[in-house]
């Protein structure tokens, strides 16, 4: 009995492995749409918003130092004396690199300059955009908390929806620049930026703004928002 379930385990592992390996592609490909269709949404042309894509999917793995700190981080030590256990706190040294993502931070911040200058001839959008950013920011530095020993982390959802409603509500002559603007701008300053502070008591080995597993994505805040609007 114990074999059949052994086996059953292993055939059941080894067919979901199966199962993903073969919608992997298609999930890549439904990704690779959404960007692109927020990119072109945007007056990216297709070819550039192609290429912005695939850097952004590489440049993801790639995090670039700006900063290194060291700091004392509580620990739990145990000691086994005459057969009672005891718990010894201690402070050991921690290092905490801070590093910008270049996939899910620097290029979409180029992108939002690109965004800027195009709306450089209609101060009341600026302007719309500055408010938007204002909002998105707010609300993302209220959800976002500290993890200890991995950084500032904040519900996925928040930032595109508050971003895409803001800009509905305040830009609906062009909501979609809006909605991408505050989305990633917002969530940079305020989930990210203004909590710099904070990561450096959470023993994180490295904060990587706008990497995955430290700070949540602003790339994907940002083409969220759009497809949203």
């Amino acid at each position: 009995m114990d074999r059949y379930f052994g086996f059953h385990h292993k055939f059941s592992s080894l067919l979901i492995l199966i199962i993903i390996l073969i919608l992997l592609p298609f999930l890549l490909l439904f990704f690779a749409g959404g960007v692109m269709l927020a990119f072109t949404r945007l007056g990216i042309p297709a070819s550039v918003a192609y290429l912005l894509f695939w850097m952004s999917l590489i440049g993801s793995g790639v995090n670039i130092p700006i900063k290194e700190w060291t700091n004392e981080v509580e620990k739990i030590g145990e000691i086994n004396f005459l057969g009672i256990r005891y718990m010894i706190p201690f402070h050991e040294p921690r290092k905490t690199i801070l590093a910008l993502n270049l996939g899910g931070a620097i290029i979409p911040c180029i992108v939002v300059i690109y965004e800027f200058l195009r709306l450089s001839d209609n101060p009341l959008l600026i302007l719309k955009a500055i408010v938007a950013i204002i909002i998105v920011t707010i609300v993302c530095n209220i959800f976002a908390k500290p993890i200890r020993g991995l950084g500032i982390a904040i519900p996925a959802f928040i930032p595109p929806i508050i971003a895409a409603v803001t800009a509905l509500l305040i830009a609906s002559d062009n909501p979609v620049v809006i909605a991408y603007i505050s989305g990633t701008i917002g969530t940079l300053i305020g989930a990210d930026i203004l909590n710099l502070q904070r990561i450096k008591e959470l023993g994180a080995p490295i904060a990587s703004i706008g990497g995955a597993g430290t700070f949540d994505g602003i790339f994907l805040s940002g083409i969220i928002a759009v497809l949203l609007v």
